[in-house]
């Protein structure tokens, strides 16, 4: 069983804790947070030693990993730090906050002889590992069009809460960079790497942030199929609208909302489509983390890590690479890019 000890003592850490306690390959080993008060709650809520001083922590040998659970744009140094300890590292997305800081941290970690894995947690959907099978299976025939809808609501507290919050240097972004990344990772596992983009950004409900709450770009990709991406913080609704991926063809489409299918419809029916709507698709009713970013389940984040684990064991092949979690990124980073300069179509490039 490995250990595993958490940098961060916020929500995500707390999401962290709770996946990590559920694992029967891991258990909580240590939690560090700088912040006295709070590291005196963590105390009473986990029961791990609690550390103050970052190097304390990672001096611990009875650590194996490390997960890194703080604000974005300090991801790179607890990173390299760890991985100078000789601890494995798992990180929240995104990994870092531009493509060249993944890039430092995933040679970082190669130096070090250590894994270095990133968490995209919806990725480990049943649903998402179904819609990948048909592309794969090239149920669609010719997919003409994909398309990403984030339309979340985050009210002007959420952003006030934290001074971090809405900044460039430490959430590397607004909507897309925070809540969209993960749609937008998994608009890049099925369908790979657009070729161009051109896109449009803005600040349009929310005070005293200097990054975008409304974002929408146009795609190409290689084989000519086109592709949107919407996401906003600005869109309220009630209940919270989830978050939706939509895969059209010549012979199939499909609709992705969180971890479940709206629409599974292809026109050649075999006897799996009629199970996979039987056990997969529902009505949504409301989208997780949509307007409250706590409203998510720990569920995918659990086995993320067992994927990581089984990977540090050598037991299966680590799904979420540093590579893999760079993607997403390398696109984000292209739209802001492209918005900066009114729109300019702008070509994709994978950094090496």
């Amino acid at each position: 069983m490995k250990s595993i000890g958490i940098i961060g003592s916020g929500m995500i850490a707390a999401f962290h804790a709770k996946a990590i306690q559920a694992m029967d390959t891991a258990s909580l080993g240590g939690i560090y947070c700088r912040n006295e008060e709070k590291a005196v709650r963590l105390r009473e809520e986990y029961p791990c030693p609690v550390y103050t001083d970052l190097d304390e922590f990672l001096s611990n040998d009875v650590l194996d990993i490390v997960t890194v659970a703080t604000p974005s744009g300090v991801h790179l140094d607890a990173i390299v730090k760890a991985a100078k300890a000789g601890k494995h590292i798992i990180c929240e997305k995104p990994l870092e906050i531009s493509p060249d800081k993944i890039i430092q941290a995933e040679r970082a970690a190669l130096a070090h002889g250590v894994l270095l894995g990133g968490i995209f947690n919806r990725r480990f959907n049943p649903a998402v590992e179904e819609l990948k099978r048909a592309i794969e299976g090239e149920k669609f025939g010719t997919i003409s069009l994909c398309e990403v809808q984030v339309k979340w609501f985050r009210d002007q507290a959420y952003y006030d809460s934290a001074a971090w919050r809405g900044t460039w240097a430490l959430d590397g972004g607004g909507t897309l960079m925070n809540q969209s990344i993960h749609t937008i990772d998994m608009l890049i596992h099925f369908m790979g790497m657009p070729k161009r983009l051109s896109a449009s950004v803005g600040t349009l409900t929310h005070e005293n942030i200097e990054v975008e709450d409304t974002a929408v770009a146009i795609l190409e990709f290689e084989k000519g199929a086109k592709g949107v991406i919407q996401a906003s913080t600005s869109t309220y609704s009630s209940q919270g609208r989830p978050a939706e991926i939509q895969i059209s063809g010549d012979t199939g489409a499909v609709i992705l909302t969180d971890d479940h299918f709206q629409l599974w419809d292809f026109k050649e029916t075999l006897p799996e489509d009629e199970k996979i709507r039987s056990e997969l698709a529902k009505q949504s009713e409301g989208g997780q983390g949509a307007n409250d970013p706590g409203n998510i389940a720990f569920y995918g984040h659990q086995l993320n890590f067992e994927n990581f684990v089984a990977a540090v064991d050598g037991k299966e092949s680590l799904k979420i690479t540093a590579r893999e979690a760079l993607l997403s990124v390398v696109v984000i980073d292209a739209i802001y890019q492209s918005a900066r300069s009114d729109g300019k179509w702008v070509d994709i490039n994978i950094p090496q």
